[in-house]
């Protein structure tokens, strides 16, 4: 196994991670800034005001994406399987 081809798994590996990853921390992202500037026009400062908000969205989100996120999940899992007899050699 040659280091291009550990930093090519690792890069994949990232990406992967990153694409998972991403729907979530952007809806909740986006979310808390909208909360936060609702908080700021009205001056309500209640730190749990933005909290079930933030986690229904996620839950939609994560209804929407979630067959997507674990397709690629497993997409790339079943890749590193099939790769591991190369790596064996």
């Amino acid at each position: 196994m040659t280091p291009e081809s550990i930093m090519g798994l690792g890069q994949h590996a990232l990406y992967v991670a990153m694409l998972v990853a991403a729907p979530l921390l952007l809806t909740a992202l986006v979310v808390g800034l909208l909360i936060g500037v609702v908080q700021a026009a009205t001056q309500i400062n209640e730190m749990t005001l933005s909290f079930i908000p933030k986690l229904i969205a996620m839950a939609l989100v994560m209804l929407i994406a979630g067959p997507w996120m674990l397709h690629l999940l497993v997409q790339y899992t079943t890749q590193l399987i099939e790769s591991l007899a190369g790596v064996v050699r």
